[in-house]
């Protein structure tokens, strides 16, 4: 094998390995949305962002949500205060729906 090419391969798979980290936890990202997690129905920025913005609350705040997905599952988001005052979603987990859990 040339040099050239084993020299190259440690590249390779450290750049498979970095395209793999950019999928969110949220299930993957399927079309464009500036932060690279799309707001979901039940989310507060479905449909664009509050027409309420949160003036007392510092910017970088952390906000949480929580609400039942269509399937039933319960969906936790975390939302960060930007200084315009707008929403950012930042982080999106899945709870699954067990009749006997707690």
């Amino acid at each position: 094998m040339p040099r050239a090419l084993k020299n190259a391969i440690p590249l390779l798979v450290a750049a498979l390995l970095s395209g793999a980290c950019t999928v969110s936890y949220a299930g993957g990202y399927s079309g464009y949305h500036p932060y690279g997690l799309e707001p979901i129905p039940g989310s507060i920025t479905y449909g664009g962002q509050p027409r309420t913005k949160l003036k007392k609350a510092p910017v970088g705040s952390i906000v949480p949500h929580q609400f039942n997905d269509r399937f039933g599952r319960r969906v936790y988001e975390t939302y960060v205060i930007e200084p315009d005052r707008s929403l950012r979603l930042v982080d999106r987990r899945y709870r699954d729906f067990f009749p006997f859990d707690d």
